[in-house]
């Protein structure tokens, strides 16, 4: 209890807070691009869902983060995966999804790809999280909880604006698509030889912005042959 006392357990407290608020933007960005296509009553419980399970998540990867950011091509694969994502976040759904079995289907599969995605990027978060709770799990578990409301809030207003501004949808892939690029730069297997050979790849954000583009322009494409599929239907 002396802990929770101390001056230092709380402005540790307001760091990892801090930490989350910076970090989260892109977890929000994802969490609204998964439940946009959802019935307006499902919204929420995927929201609720997908930020919750966001933050076990990162309370149990700061344990094998250090570990994990070792391995050789883990971050690449990664990079690989939240590309995928990114690229069917943009593919609008199916028409026709009011069956309940059908609804209860997608509710599942945003909350399943909010924890991929979120997986994916919140290796790189904890580590930021960890150094702010020096060796306090109370600390951290306490100011990654604190952290769940902000991520539900701002992927609630970023759903509110999607509705709003269509264009929001594609910035939102964009920033995942940039989020990989900047993943996959950073993988050990390639980072010694970037930095040695082509150093202006990261100085200048190429991968990031080249992902960022390739995300956008395959995921509009996607979507155009889906829409065309169906009106054909």
């Amino acid at each position: 209890m002396e802990e929770f006392l101390t001056a230092q357990f709380w402005f540790g407290l307001g760091t990892i807070v801090w930490v989350n608020v910076i970090l989260s933007g892109d977890n929000a960005v994802v969490i609204a691009l998964a439940a946009r296509s959802l019935p307006e009553r499902q919204r929420k419980q995927a929201i609720l869902w997908g930020a919750g399970a966001a933050v076990v998540l990162r309370v149990l990867l700061t344990v094998v983060a250090v570990k994990l950011l070792e391995l050789p091509y883990l971050k690449l694969v990664g990079a690989v995966l939240l590309l995928w994502i990114a690229v069917q976040l943009l593919i609008p759904e199916e028409a026709g999804a009011d069956d309940d079995a059908r609804a209860g289907a997608h509710l599942l599969g945003a909350i399943k790809t909010i924890l991929i995605a979120d997986l994916v990027m919140s290796v790189d978060n904890v580590l930021a999280v960890a150094a702010a709770a020096k060796g306090s799990f109370p600390l951290l578990i306490i100011g990654l909880a604190i952290s769940i409301p902000l991520v539900v809030f701002g992927a609630t207003m970023l759903l509110g604006l999607m509705e709003r501004f269509p264009l929001i949808v594609t910035l939102g892939a964009a920033i995942l698509g940039w989020t990989a690029g900047e993943m996959g730069a950073t993988d050990p297997a390639i980072a010694g030889w970037l930095k040695a050979n082509m150093e202006w790849i990261r100085t200048f954000d190429v991968a990031p912005s080249v992902c960022a583009v390739a995300v956008v322009v395959i995921g509009k494409r996607l979507a155009r042959r889906a829409k065309h599929g169906a009106d054909r239907l």
